[in-house]
């Protein structure tokens, strides 16, 4: 446990941004998964629909630090192939 104060508020901080960070990685990974989903059983218009909230979960994830530019780009990349296989 934190014995100064200083250590103490770090503490609180890191947990809150825990909360917050993991809530965001559910997000995009739910996210993700969903629009995979729709491919998988074929609903091409619908994962259409679904794209823009998937980049735009990919960008806040991105923008908050959660995860590296990158790796949304790749993931971004990967969605978007996927829905042009399907056509």
């Amino acid at each position: 446990m934190p014995i100064t104060k200083s250590a103490k508020k770090a503490l609180r901080q890191n947990k809150t941004r825990r909360v917050r960070n993991t809530r965001k990685i559910v997000a995009y990974k739910a996210m993700v998964k969903d629009f995979r989903k729709l491919i998988a059983a074929g609903k091409k218009d619908e994962a259409k629909k679904m794209l823009p909230k998937v980049y735009q979960t990919l960008d806040k994830a991105t923008k908050s630090g959660v995860i590296k530019k990158n790796k949304a780009s790749r993931l971004k990349s990967n969605t978007t192939l996927l829905l042009q296989k399907t056509a």
